[in-house]
């Protein structure tokens, strides 16, 4: 088993910057990759960002240049760098983390909410 918990939304206006924190606990051990999703009212839930135990990252078209992932060796902690932010990057942030086994995990959610 492998416990997510998100910290770091809130709200910034355009232009500003929030970083996330997806603090892992558990069975981090067998954590193969880890992403960000996000969902804003009315829409499906959408893969942001994505990190492989090799160091590999994918970050979806509408957040490169501006959205950054990395993590800790030890798959403590994943992070979310989100610079230049823009009022449609509102939405509830959820970390994923799936293991060698392909067992997925998630957390609850950080709210991100970005004025205009």
């Amino acid at each position: 088993q492998v416990q997510l918990v998100e910290s770091g939304g809130g709200s910034v206006q355009a232009g500003g910057s929030l970083r996330l924190s997806c603090a892992a606990s558990g069975k981090t051990f067998t954590i193969d990759a880890a992403g960000w999703y996000r969902q804003a009212p009315g829409n499906q839930r959408e893969l942001v960002a994505a990190i492989t135990s090799g160091g590999r990252t994918n970050l979806a078209d509408s957040v490169k240049g501006r959205f950054t992932i990395s993590r800790d060796n030890a798959w403590n902690t994943v992070y979310l760098q989100m610079n230049s932010l823009k009022p449609e990057d509102t939405a509830v942030y959820v970390c994923n983390a799936v293991t060698v086994r392909r067992s997925s995990y998630w957390g609850q959610g950080t709210q991100v909410t970005v004025s205009s």
